[in-house]
């Protein structure tokens, strides 16, 4: 856990607190998996891949319940709070990996998502696939990293998983190689929105950013996911707030605060016209 984040914040998970590798890979068993801390919700630095091999599983991913079945494979983004509900009757494969390592052609897939990603079910052949690397990539990983060699053998058969993945879900997405550029931009629009959110709320300066109009930003992003910019400013905004009311132990002036709003009356009004209740409605009602 970081240990620079307040105690009532979330959780943040760091990968560097348990390997120096960048990347960390196990095969968990049915029963296996320990039992969750109070409310169990964190957040982590680094992307995370399931590949359900047996059984089912749920998680709860920024207020969705998302179903993992055999022979399926998901991942969860940086930054994404999220907990496990339900696997103590399933068993597969876990890769936490950091970011630095994905290549930036696997990243724009797998980020190319303005809502929540999905499980992609797996025919014969492609789980077959996945499960013999991921096994050769265990071998691999727990082999002794004394071999000059060590970092780059592990290195490209995890690249090789993440590729094959990418292209699974490219497919799913119906993306194609050379993305339009209303595409394009908003992937890029996305990824400015995280990095900003606290501190830029502003369609312009996000056009500005991206160095395109305002009114062609708006038009991009309409076209691709049906949403002005305002619309996905204020999603991002309340998806963080409702985040913090519900995992964390901060005031409803403190959430405001953190989210960049001295005006913490102003943020509630917000809060309200966004979610139809007030701050402190939303937190009683989802921790009951």
């Amino acid at each position: 856990m970081n240990q620079s984040a307040s105690v009532k914040d979330i959780p943040i998970h760091q990968l560097n607190d348990r390997t120096s590798g960048g990347v960390e890979i196990k095969y968990f068993k049915k029963d296996e998996v320990q039992k969750e801390e109070p409310l169990g919700a964190h957040r982590d630095d680094h992307y995370i891949f399931f590949l359900m091999e047996t059984g089912n599983a749920s998680l709860m991913i920024d207020f969705d319940e998302l179903f993992l079945t055999p022979a399926s494979i998901y991942y969860i983004l940086p930054g994404q709070v999220h907990y496990r509900i339900r696997n103590g009757a399933a068993a597969g494969w876990f890769i936490a990996i950091d970011p630095l390592i994905i290549p930036p052609s696997c990243r724009n897939v797998f980020e190319d998502h303005l809502l929540l990603q999905k499980p992609i079910a797996l025919n014969e052949e492609q789980f077959g696939q996945c499960s013999r690397l991921l096994h050769l990539l265990e071998e691999k990983y727990r082999e002794c990293n004394e071999n000059p060699f060590y970092n780059a053998i592990v290195h490209s058969l995890l690249k090789a998983f993440l590729a094959i993945a990418a292209s699974y879900f490219n497919c799913a997405s119906n993306a194609i190689a050379r993305p339009s550029r209303p595409a394009q931009l908003s992937q890029e629009f996305k990824k400015l929105l995280v990095q900003n959110l606290k501190t830029i709320k502003s369609p312009s300066e996000y056009a500005e950013l991206l160095n395109v109009s305002e009114s062609y930003l708006n038009e991009a992003l309409k076209k691709i996911t049906g949403f002005t910019v305002s619309y996905w400013i204020t999603y991002e905004v309340m998806l963080e707030a409702k985040r913090l009311l519900y995992y964390s132990q901060l005031t409803v002036k403190e959430v405001a605060h953190s989210l960049g709003y001295e005006d913490h009356a102003y943020f509630s009004r917000l809060f309200k016209r966004a979610a139809n209740v007030t701050a402190l409605e939303f937190r009683i009602r989802y921790r009951k």
